[in-house]
Formats: C-alpha cells, structure tokens, sequence
C-alpha cells in the first residue's frame, strides 16, 4: 500500500468522521434546500414498481450468462483460443504455455 493511497483513507475516514458528527447539521441543510421535496416528487413520479422491476430485470441481464461450472474447469488459450480442461499448463493445440 503506498503513502498516498494511506492518505486517501485517512482523509476519507476524517470525512466519515466529521459527518457522522454533523448528520443533524446536515440534514437540517438538506432540508432547507429543498432536496428532500425534490426527491420525494422523482420517488412518486419516476420510480413506480414497474420502473424498479424494469431495472431489476435489466440488473439480472446484466449478469454474464456463463455457468459456474464451465467457467471453473474450462480455460481458453490465450494465443489460439482454444477450450482447454483441466489444470493443463500447455495448449494442446498451439503448445504455448497457459
């Protein structure tokens, strides 16, 4: 982990930390905005079941559609693709070392 990764997650915790103690200060401020009114009229107006059901549904299509089976016991050779099974460690085909 180097330094300025260590730093992004000191400041970041910092941040979680300063919210945590301004969450009253905060959600006063959202409310006064008008953020709450604004997201509860996209909630009625947009966000009907079939709006989630539909994004559900395109969420599960999303998925790749390999099994879990072929995907654990099957590799493809980088150089000619070719299905291999098994812990090999050289194709069969090409001879190149997987």
């Amino acid at each position: 982990m180097t330094l300025t990764i260590r730093k992004i997650i000191i400041s970041a915790i910092v941040a979680m930390i300063f919210m945590a103690a301004n969450i009253v200060v905060i959600a006063n401020w959202l409310a006064d905005t008008g953020v709450e009114q604004k997201a509860s009229y996209v909630k009625e107006q947009f966000l009907t079941g079939t709006a989630l059901t539909i994004i559900f549904a395109l969420l599960i299509l999303l998925v790749s559609p390999r099994n879990g089976k072929t995907a654990r016991f099957s590799r493809t050779c980088p150089v000619c693709d070719e299905r291999l099974s098994g812990n090999v460690k050289y194709c069969s085909e090409c001879g190149s070392r997987i």
